[in-house]
């Protein structure tokens, strides 16, 4: 072969060792570095990662626990008492009575507020609840096992089942409710920010029925924050010490809450923490989901608008929404109508033959559109001679009988021939008066949003609110009215339908 020339050579010895440099040289990378070293000691943080249930998971766990506890017993009451399961485990009447009963009794738990994520009070009131359910339980089985013929059950193995459960129950709920409890089922969680925002969290959301799902390791602060936070929870953490925290003490969410957030934040630590599996969270949105409302102080319509939810205007939804409402009231009315009677009797012994037994009233629905809402009178007949005003507790104008049917709810009732006309929804925001309506949306941001649905008879805020009296009371229940409207559905409408029990037979909120 023939030599190559000098200027050849020396072009291809420069190539081969630029070659060489690239194939030795690390490849780019989205992730630019590793994590710190310190807080790899024990291997990647995504391997060791540690994923908490979440409160409405680890309550749909503890359902089926004492659906499994109560089943449990009703086999061993049926075989102790003789009963036909002893010759067929598998008999299709079997499955049916063993379905009828757990759904019997879990509904009735429901009702009292059993499986509520921010389910509060001592643990009397716990056992007190339980207790309650199951008597309530006991006169909706009588009602199965006399209107089934076909539940051939043995009324012994029924009353005995219903011991030993609720034994059971209350076995698994201290045992549910230690646990809970505990910082072993919250998931842990670094708030980037120490000012007014992050505050909120501190000071609106510190009851432990309020962090029930999650533990708060502490409050980074970041450039630009007010003074917010006490400085004793404060972790004054930047960039790579961050990161480390992270790691090594198994963070699972951070939750974005600076006071300014342009040119503040540490993105790339924050990506790289998000690349290994922790969950980044917008304040708002942590505030939403934890509790169960839209925050109208952190409010802006940017995360309105990119949110998931506002399924309100589908078609399918309106028509199953219309076909639940007409089900429900026509059912309900079939039930009920001797109380209604009864109630209007005692209105006119009260008030005299010739007084008014029904109230109508002029109300806001849905679109701002006015409709004629229908109640049990419990005011005096000359309540609202000097125009409309917020009721008020121990209001005097309320009558004795008025007293009772409004605690309990009763002077709703007649709402449901609205339900039944269209006007209302079993389910939704409740209706108020175009005075109040004209004022608040002046005062209140996003107030006149809570008409984009049919109001209810019912609704989010009754379950989570007391009585609304006040404008700082609307603004409360507003929030509510948003989340509800966000998240509209007919699974949210089936659980508020069914702890609005609880709040009828409490009276709570009631004026």
């Amino acid at each position: 072969m023939s030599q190559q020339p000098a200027s050849l050579r020396k072009e291809a010895e420069t190539e081969a060792t630029l070659q060489q440099q690239q194939e030795t040289a690390p490849r780019p990378s989205l992730v630019t570095r590793t994590p710190p070293q310190c807080a790899l000691d024990k291997g990647s943080m995504a391997s060791n990662r540690i994923n908490r249930p979440s409160v409405r998971s680890s309550y749909l766990l503890l359902a089926c626990l004492e659906s499994l506890g109560m089943l449990t017993c009703l086999l061993v009451s049926m075989s102790y008492t003789g009963g036909h399961i002893s010759g067929a485990w598998f008999n299709h009447l079997v499955c049916a009575e063993c379905i009828a009963f757990v759904l019997v009794v879990s509904l009735a738990m429901a009702a009292m507020g059993l499986y509520h994520a921010r389910l509060r009070g001592e643990s009397s009131e716990l056992i007190a609840r339980i207790f309650l359910s199951f008597a309530l339980a006991s006169v909706a089985q009588a009602a199965v096992i006399f209107f089934i013929p076909y539940f051939d059950i043995e009324p012994k193995a029924v009353a005995l089942a219903l011991g030993s459960s609720f034994v059971i129950v209350c076995l698994i709920r201290f045992g549910f409710q230690k646990l809970h409890a505990s910082d072993l089922m919250k998931r842990r969680i670094v708030v980037l920010g120490s000012g007014e925002k992050a505050n909120y969290i501190e000071q609106r959301m510190r009851r432990q029925s309020d962090r029930m799902g999650f533990q708060i390791l502490g409050y980074v602060p970041v450039t630009g924050d007010s003074e917010g936070v006490a400085a004793d929870v404060q972790l004054p953490l930047e960039g790579e010490a961050l990161e480390a925290y992270v790691y090594r003490n198994q963070v699972e969410e951070l939750v974005i809450a600076p006071d300014q957030r342009r040119g503040t934040l540490p993105m790339q630590h924050l990506y790289r923490c998000r690349l290994n599996g922790v969950r980044v969270t917008d304040i708002t949105t942590f505030v939403e989901r934890e509790s169960t409302k839209v925050p109208l102080k952190m409010l802006n319509p940017s995360w309105m608008i990119y949110s998931d939810g506002y399924h309100g205007s589908n078609l399918m939804l309106r028509i199953a929404k219309r076909t639940f409402d007409l089900a429900i009231s026509l059912t309900l009315l079939a039930i009920i109508w001797p109380v209604m009677l009864i109630t209007a009797l005692l209105i006119m012994l009260e008030s005299g033959p010739r007084a008014p037994i029904f109230y109508s009233q002029e109300r806001v629905g849905r679109g701002g559109v006015p409709f004629w809402i229908y109640k049990f009178r419990s005011m005096r007949v000359d309540a609202e001679k000097n125009g409309a005003v917020w009721a008020m507790t121990n209001d005097q104008r309320i009558t004795a009988v008025g007293a009772f049917i409004r605690k309990y709810r009763i002077d709703e009732l007649p709402q449901i021939l609205n339900v039944l006309k269209g006007d209302m929804s079993f389910v939704g925001p409740r209706p108020e008066r175009p005075q109040f309506v004209d004022e608040l949306t002046e005062t209140i941001p996003y107030y006149g949003d809570r008409h984009q649905v049919k109001p209810g008879l019912t609704g989010w805020a009754q379950i989570c609110y007391a009585y609304g009296a006040s404008e700082n009371d609307a603004l409360e229940k507003l929030q509510y009215d948003l989340y509800y409207i966000k998240h509209l559905s007919i699974l949210l409408d089936t659980v508020i339908l069914i702890q609005t029990a609880e709040v009828v037979l409490f009276g709570k909120g009631a004026r």
